[in-house]
């Protein structure tokens, strides 16, 4: 079992609730990867997001500097928006970093979890489905080959061309990540790709079916070894005890879902929701690192999961906290999870 985070960075709060600099997020965020290198996490994932309380838009150039500045540790995309970039040149970052890492970098490609790169980037919503279908495709052939000749309706066709650098063990690892939708975890599955599953609500198990209908249709498909695998994402934050945990993920907790709510037209944050989603058998790994520990093997025990990995830092947590419970992750968590892997 892997273990890591995940980021969309996290920009501080002033004390009359506004914002401060996000290039100070940005380098918190920096931080923090090179922090988590050093305590021994698994593995560290840059998610994209394009507004002022999540400021981290271009996973790639992060990852890329946190190569440079790590020795260990993996580093990949949580996800890469790859409807509204270009996936030549996604991958061609990528690669980049994976040169500069020695071979430890990924991408996972998914939709996003917010829209504002449509607009940002003149793309129509309309295009939903067909966009990220065609650059996908078109990520995957560049992956295949130096040398890429592909057409589609959504960009020109390339005929012939060279796409490089390329990668340090010839090819990047690519996962395909997903809320929880069944046509997501079958194409996964049927591409022979591993899937990454963004578990932000509910109970986790619930998820069981879908990695079942993941591994149903990759064995169909004729693919079976390695890169058939499940990892999972979601909110968590490791302290001391647990009434520390729950103490200090609820204000940031509290802030995403306000300015999400204003956003979105959501309903107020409820606190009753807040704590039903941080106990077991909710979405949130908020506790001390025997309960976490424990929440983990057991989701393993429906899902089979290769790797867990959350986002501890939003709505404005300190930059302590997060250093502290990246910390407990890689020194406390990790170690019990091993263990009672083991022993099941």
């Amino acid at each position: 079992m892997e273990l890591g985070a995940y980021s969309f960075g996290d920009t501080q709060r002033t004390p009359e609730g506004g914002y401060r600099s996000t290039s100070e997020a940005i380098r918190n965020l920096f931080d923090a990867i090179v922090h988590a290198d050093r305590a021994g996490l698994d593995y560290f994932a840059v998610g994209e997001h394009h507004t002022v309380d999540m400021p981290a838009s271009s996973p790639g150039a992060m990852i890329a500097a946190a190569a440079a500045a790590t020795t260990r540790i993996r580093l990949g995309s949580g996800v890469s928006i790859i409807s509204t970039d270009d996936p030549v040149r996604v991958f061609q970052q990528f690669a980049t970093a994976d040169s500069i890492s020695g071979g430890r970098v990924e991408i996972t490609a998914g939709r996003g979890s917010s829209i504002e790169s449509f607009p940002l980037f003149g793309y129509d919503l309309t295009d939903y489905d067909r966009l990220y279908e065609e650059k996908l495709d078109l990520l995957l052939a560049v992956n295949e080959s130096t040398d890429v000749t592909w057409r589609g309706t959504v960009r020109p066709p390339i005929d012939g061309l060279s796409v490089v650098p390329r990668p340090v063990n010839g090819r990047l690892p690519i996962w395909i990540g997903t809320g929880g939708s069944a046509p997501s975890s079958a194409r996964a599955g049927r591409l022979g790709l591993p899937v990454s599953y963004g578990i932000i609500g509910g109970a986790p198990q619930n998820f069981a079916p879908l990695a079942k209908l993941y591994r149903t249709s990759a064995e169909r498909a004729g693919h079976r070894g390695p890169d058939i695998k499940v990892s999972v994402a979601a909110f968590g934050l490791i302290a001391p005890t647990k009434s520390e945990a729950l103490e200090r993920f609820y204000p940031g907790w509290r802030n995403m879902h306000t300015v999400m709510g204003t956003r979105r037209g959501w309903p107020a944050p409820d606190d009753r929701a807040y704590l039903a989603q941080a106990h077991a058998p909710g979405a949130y790994y908020v506790g001390d690192p025997d309960d976490v520990a424990a929440r983990i093997v057991d989701l393993h025990s429906y899902l089979g999961h290769a790797r867990h990995f959350l986002q501890m830092d939003l709505g404005g947590l300190p930059q302590d906290v997060f250093l502290e419970s990246l910390t407990l992750l890689a020194t406390e968590v990790k170690p019990r999870v091993e263990r009672l892997l083991a022993a099941a």
